[in-house]
């Protein structure tokens, strides 16, 4: 939790993503093959995502609580032991070989509904770099039916709806992101950086899913 503070005071939320992004090394010295996602730090991302959908509004409310029970549930696994958690990709292999993947509340489920929310997060703001000036509500629509409405029940989907008409317009949305010293310029470049770093991460993630069927898991 202080850890979060500290980065808080420095920057904005995307500021403090970027910089907890850019220590995230892929792939480990001697190994080309295996990925190594890290989890604390793409918890601390998760973590921070929260706080950009915070400022979308009630229509986030059902995502960011699921968002943060993920995060609860991987990091209760991290601090057991750190050593079989550490990675996010043997973190899936582990309940695979297990069997464990889809029963009850596995990490295997917490980490591809985080994935998906970080898809819907880099779906967003590619929109935001775009165009910053398009219909918030537009811009939160096509990137909830591009990355988690085909997985969600009808249940989270109306909820959803309910809550889209209570976002902010586009413009106090992203003065919401910018800290004090920030200007447009500037965010639009930590949006950019943001999606950059993170893609490469999201896109080892969803390659793992696939490969312990895990991809086309749905919401009950």
């Amino acid at each position: 939790m202080k850890r979060r503070r500290d980065h808080m005071e420095k920057g904005s939320e995307l500021k403090s993503a970027v910089d907890e992004l850019s220590l995230v090394k892929l792939k480990p010295a001697g190994n080309s093959d295996a990925a190594h996602i890290p989890t604390r730090p793409f918890l601390h991302v998760c973590s921070l995502v929260i706080q950009v959908l915070d400022k979308i509004g009630p229509t986030m409310a059902v995502l960011r609580q699921d968002i943060d029970q993920n995060i609860q549930r991987l990091e209760v696994l991290c601090d057991s032991d750190s050593s079989i958690y550490a990675n996010m990709v043997e973190i899936l292999k582990k309940e695979m070989v297990e069997g464990n993947t889809r029963k009850g509340n596995s990490c295997s489920k917490a980490i591809v509904w985080l994935t998906r929310s970080l898809d819907f997060t880099v779906a967003l703001l590619e929109r935001m770099v775009k165009d910053p000036v398009q219909s918030m509500e537009q811009a939160v629509e096509e990137a909830y039916n591009m990355t988690l409405k085909p997985w969600h029940g009808w249940i989270s989907s109306a909820a959803f709806r309910v809550g889209l008409k209570l976002v902010p317009d586009c413009k106090t949305f992203l003065s919401l992101l910018m800290s004090k010293e920030e200007h447009c310029a500037t965010l639009n470049d930590d949006m950019q950086t943001f999606i950059s770093l993170l893609m490469p991460i999201l896109e080892e993630i969803h390659s793992a899913m696939r490969s312990y069927g895990l991809d086309r898991l749905k919401s009950t």
